[in-house]
């Protein structure tokens, strides 16, 4: 099952890549990545977003340093430690990953339009229920690892809420 769905979610990281590579070419992915990682947790502290991104912790520090001076990451004193170090989005950032989502789903849409109505609903039925099992495995991990715990979705949406939405999509703040 895994080496199918791989194999099948080839177009769907080509539809991903294409909307990076137009919106944030000045970005790497690695850095792409750890962007929407403080995304989802702000105020993260470097050591978390290390481990989060599977980096040294000396590599996600010089990451950092070039996000801060592309202005896409600020740093602050943490509210608890003084001496640790918060990382949050700029302005510059959240209009970036808002012009990539908009890019993205754009060209999803054009994908979408041709499948049948049957496919498209067992798509997100699919991708929904993916999105709640990795949510809980990572919440796992990450209540085993000591950190807190975020509930929901980083815009504090549920999946039975994403049904609400008029456009039925789920939210996409977890991908690059």
């Amino acid at each position: 099952m895994a080496a199918a769905l791989d194999e099948a979610a080839g177009t769907l990281l080509a539809v991903w890549e294409a909307a990076r590579e137009r919106t944030t070419s000045r970005l790497s992915s690695a850095q792409l990545r750890a962007v929407m990682v403080v995304e989802q947790h702000d105020g993260i502290n470097l050591r978390r977003l290390a481990t989060l991104t599977d980096m040294l912790l000396s590599s996600a520090s010089r990451l950092c340093d070039r996000l801060v001076a592309a202005g896409m990451l600020e740093r602050e004193p943490g509210r608890f430690d003084r001496r640790e170090i918060s990382l949050h989005l700029t302005p510059e950032a959240v209009r970036l990953l808002a012009e990539l989502r908009s890019d993205r789903r754009q060209r999803l849409d054009l994908v979408l339009t041709g499948m049948t109505p049957e496919g498209r609903e067992a798509l997100l039925r699919g991708m929904r229920e993916f999105d709640e099992s990795a949510r809980r495995r990572e919440a796992t991990a990450a209540s085993e690892a000591g950190w807190p715990v975020a509930q929901g979705s980083p815009r504090g949406e549920s999946a039975a809420e994403w049904a609400d939405d008029p456009a039925g999509e789920p939210p996409v703040a977890r991908t690059a």
